[in-house]
């Protein structure tokens, strides 16, 4: 038994090791920006539970919300870096990585949000989670990023002529800061947990931004005036770092695919909920919503930046594909 000793106990370090890695656990961090308790944050927590299972707890996310992690642009970057793994980001700082994306970004574009995801379910949706994945962003899910509207603290607007000469908060995106400029105001990019001190403080008028997020931020208890326009009806995106999707078997990808897919469904159902409970509590709070009569007025302001992305290669095909259906 002794001369076979050293073989027995070579073969036992092998079956340990491989019982190891068997039940090794690869942890993982999730970016988000918005609070507990958002769509988004209860949806991205959805998708670390669903992977966890599937995986057999060999993956486990931590979701780190609230931008703890630092703001989207930084975050953008460290999902890049390969810092962060995860992340739920909205389509305007994606599209400094694939232009393409501007043109979803274009005001009064989509009528409404099953208008945006029958394209991005669609066809759409695969190529730009195509050029993403080239960029280092491998798409999950499409989220509903909801209407745009603009609201005003100290400020009274029923008219978007009422917001001309406004200093208007917006993402660092080149689509939003033209926006604003062709109606007349002057844009403010800010990060997003910037937005509801510079309201207080006098540093912007107004801002613009969903409904959700106008209410659980507490904008709505500074800025009381909103003028409903959904004039941008966007999808944020889940997406994962391509340095960790090249690590995942296939199992693995098939799993963390259909938990993202489980995910986005989640989020709008979650998302149609919310919105029309944040109307709701800002109402009952005297904030005074006003909506838009006729947008044409509105769409004839954003003629040259339509013009713009027509005759730009990296989104006129986009464009044609969602005006044409």
């Amino acid at each position: 038994m002794w001369p076979n000793a050293p073989r027995a106990w070579a073969l036992a370090g092998l079956l340990a090791l491989a019982c190891a890695n068997v039940g090794a656990q690869t942890k993982l961090r999730a970016w988000n920006i918005h609070p507990d308790g958002y769509p988004v944050t209860q949806a991205l927590q959805s998708f670390t539970d669903e992977v966890g299972k599937a995986t057999k707890g060999r993956y486990q996310i931590e979701v780190f919300s609230n931008a703890t992690l630092g703001d989207q642009p930084k975050a953008v970057q460290m999902l890049k870096s390969g810092e962060v793994d995860v992340a739920e980001f909205s389509s305007g700082p994606l599209s400094d990585a694939v232009p393409g994306l501007k043109a979803l970004n274009l005001p009064f574009l989509f009528t409404d949000s099953a208008h945006m995801f029958k394209h991005l379910d669609g066809k759409l949706g695969e190529r730009f989670a195509a050029k993403l994945q080239t960029a280092g962003f491998v798409v999950l899910g499409w989220y509903d990023g909801g209407g745009r509207s603009f609201y005003c603290a100290n400020r009274s607007v029923g008219s978007f002529k009422d917001l001309a000469g406004a200093r208007i908060r917006v993402q660092q995106s080149e689509v939003y800061i033209e926006m604003v400029k062709l109606l007349d105001a002057t844009p403010v990019a800010l990060p997003f947990k910037e937005v509801l001190g510079a309201l207080q403080q006098g540093s912007v008028d107004c801002a613009e931004n969903n409904m959700p997020s106008f209410e659980s931020t507490g904008h709505y208890k500074v800025a009381r005036s909103v003028y409903v326009t959904n004039h941008v009806v966007s999808p944020e995106a889940l997406v994962v770092s391509s340095k960790l999707w090249a690590s995942l078997s296939a199992e693995d990808k098939e799993a963390f695919r259909a938990a993202g897919a489980q995910s986005a469904t989640y989020m709008r159902e979650l998302w149609n909920k919310r919105v029309a409970s944040a109307i709701d509590i800002a109402t009952k709070q005297g904030v005074q919503f006003v909506r838009v009569k006729d947008v044409a007025p509105m769409v004839r302001r954003m003629a040259p930046l339509y013009r713009k992305y027509m005759d730009d290669p990296s989104t006129r095909e986009e464009l044609l594909a969602i005006i044409g259906n």
